[in-house]
């Protein structure tokens, strides 16, 4: 069945692009165009068009293309830090569930770091126990979640801005071009940077698609090139609306986008909208978080019981066909990881040290996506591929430059933890990423015995979905 290229760009848009990043940047003023621009170039344009050749060429994700372009070692690799990546990236998914659910019910608690570990620990073990019946149909819950907790708001909080400005109204931060490019603060400032590809990732699932258009060669560049220009107006118009409203010294990064709606319905005497607002934000990101929970587990299971990658107890079964002791596992993990809400003194800071692990390890994943895709290119030439990305070798390599430059700047305190101590965060930040990311896969394949492959098990409870397959899942943003 073929798809129109500007169906495409909508799809791409819709796992892509979130509000929730909008505080972190509405922090930097008119300099929110300049921070998301500039990975926009470097990281999303490299990733789509190469992950579209990969995936018009080998059916499998990102196991396949790195396992056929590296070796089977490096290819469990990729996947386990799809897989990984979802540990930290779940506290601080629900983090910004509960600063948005405590403006609900009471804005003191956005504050809380008891109460955010509390609503983690909560939300994520009913997904876990939601997951592990099969429940079919949970997808249903997140359909609307690009217009219900994305599009919706964003539209109001824009208009509404643009509507507190036009009344006389000074914003909050300064709208002048001596404001276009951010304060540098030394390599701190880099950080802000890297922080946006997470963002951005979650193009290597989008890719699958390619093959669904007509004219591949012709339509995917247009429909990359429109998904990008919508993906940068969604994250950078309401960031800019929260900074004319919001003072950059008062903004949460967890709690930032229900502050901005808190004070733009407050100045337009329509309050009682705030608590509705945040039901439709924390309905959409719990709705998102369900339909991929299982996603990039499910992915390491299937590779793992063909290789023999993880243990038997993590490849077990459920009676409903789904794989509950590695989801428990994972859950126990996030919930120690969630405990860090309570112990780190500040909640944003938790949020942002949460943020960057996450996209370390991610990081890593591209890393070698990238690296298989040029050798993909020199030792299969001839291969068919529905689609050839123009100039491969220079946008992998940008895309490798790009992506190992953030993987070590975000080792550096970004400029507003000054007062924090620098070795402390790096030992933080190098522990989750560096262990998790990488010595952990390591035990498992130096470990692993012939006994713990079970190929054939696998298909037990049917063929995964196609976005499931290769570990991928809608983009984390």
């Amino acid at each position: 069945m073929w798809i129109s290229w500007i169906a495409l760009a909508l799809m791409t848009t819709s796992s892509v692009a979130s509000l929730r990043p909008a505080p972190t940047m509405a922090i930097y003023g008119l300099a929110a165009i300049f921070l998301y621009l500039v990975p926009a170039i470097v990281f999303l344009l490299p990733t789509s068009l190469v992950a579209a050749e990969l995936a018009s060429g080998w059916e499998g994700g990102v196991y396949k293309w790195v396992s056929t372009g590296i070796s089977k070692p490096m290819g469990f690799l990729a996947v386990w830090c799809q897989f990984a990546m979802t540990i930290f990236y779940y506290p601080s998914l629900l983090g910004f569930v509960a600063a948005t659910l405590a403006y609900v019910i009471n804005p003191n608690l956005a504050s809380s770091g008891v109460w955010t570990a509390l609503v983690i620990m909560v939300c994520y073990w009913s997904g876990v126990f939601i997951s592990s019946r099969g429940t079919k149909g949970v997808a249903g819950l997140a359909s609307g979640g690009l217009i219900i907790g994305t599009l919706i708001p964003g539209a109001v909080l824009v208009l509404l801005g643009a509507v507190f400005l036009g009344q006389g109204n000074p914003s909050a931060a300064p709208m002048t071009a001596d404001n276009l490019l951010p304060q540098w603060a030394g390599l701190a400032s880099l950080v802000l940077i890297v922080n946006n590809f997470l963002s951005y990732s979650g193009m290597e699932m989008n890719a699958v698609h390619v093959s669904s258009l007509k004219n591949p060669a012709r339509e995917y560049p247009k429909a990359m090139f429109l998904a990008m220009g919508l993906v940068l107006v969604i994250f950078i118009l309401p960031a800019l609306a929260i900074s004319w409203v919001v003072p950059a010294e008062q903004l949460s990064l967890t709690a930032g986008v229900m502050q901005a709606f808190d004070a733009v319905f407050a100045a337009f005497s329509v309050s009682w909208l705030t608590p509705i607002v945040g039901i439709m934000l924390v309905a959409a990101s719990l709705g998102g978080m369900l339909t991929w929970l299982a996603g990039p587990s499910k992915g390491l299971l299937l590779i793992s019981r063909e290789e023999g990658y993880l243990p038997p107890f993590l490849q077990k079964l459920n009676k409903n066909g789904v794989q509950q002791n590695l989801l428990v596992t994972q859950g126990v993990v996030t919930s120690i990881i969630a405990l860090g809400y309570a112990l780190i003194p500040n909640v944003s800071s938790a949020y942002w040290i949460f943020s960057v692990i996450t996209t370390q390890v991610y990081l890593i994943m591209y890393l070698l996506m990238f690296v298989a895709a040029i050798r993909l290119r020199r030792t299969h030439p001839d291969h068919p591929r529905g689609y050839r990305a123009p100039m491969l070798i220079g946008l992998a390599g940008m895309g490798f430059a790009a992506s190992l430059a953030a993987l070590l700047v975000g080792f550096i305190p970004p400029s507003q933890f000054s007062g924090g101590s620098p070795l402390v965060y790096f030992a933080i930040v190098a522990g989750g990423a560096l262990g998790l990311g990488l010595l952990v896969p390591f035990l498992f394949y130096k470990l692993r015995k012939p006994s713990w492959k079970m190929p054939g098990e696998a298909d037990a409870s049917g063929p995964p979905p196609a976005a499931e397959a290769d570990g991928s899942e809608a983009n984390p943003s």
